[in-house]
């Protein structure tokens, strides 16, 4: 088995955001050299998430957001954490930190309306994002 790891940086610009990666991912995956396999998006912070949701209207980013806002303010009596951003570190944690897609002809197995999306719930920030490619 062959595997091949590959990081990329992320600049957010608000504190609630979510940022379509696919096309940097599907290149990772394409300068691989791997035909077939899976994919591993994982991101290392603990007030950001990886998602996998449509990308064709950006609608549906705005509604996710809206909707983890409604669920999990900002500022709500009872946090603790003294950062300020204890609802970003619930996000995170509601959405998770990676996805894992399947590759197949050397094209991430996305559905038609699919794409890979790093969320941001503690910005602006420079992020990073971890790409582990494994397959023959």
């Amino acid at each position: 088995m062959k595997i091949v790891e590959k990081d990329f940086r992320i600049s957010t610009k608000s504190r609630n955001q979510m940022i379509d990666i696919t096309g940097q991912v599907g290149s990772a995956v394409s300068q691989s050299g791997i035909t077939d396999g899976d994919v591993i998006v994982y991101c290392p912070h603990t007030t950001a998430a990886i998602t996998i949701n449509e990308n064709a209207d950006p609608s549906v980013p705005h509604d996710i957001l809206l909707t983890l806002a409604e669920l999990i303010p900002q500022y709500r009596a009872g946090y603790r954490h003294s950062e300020g951003n204890s609802d970003a570190h619930c996000k995170s944690s509601l959405i998770g930190c990676s996805e894992r897609i399947l590759i197949k002809d050397e094209t991430l197995a996305l559905g038609t309306w699919q794409g890979v999306f790093f969320c941001e719930f503690d910005g602006p920030r420079s992020r990073k994002v971890m790409v582990q490619i494994r397959g023959e």
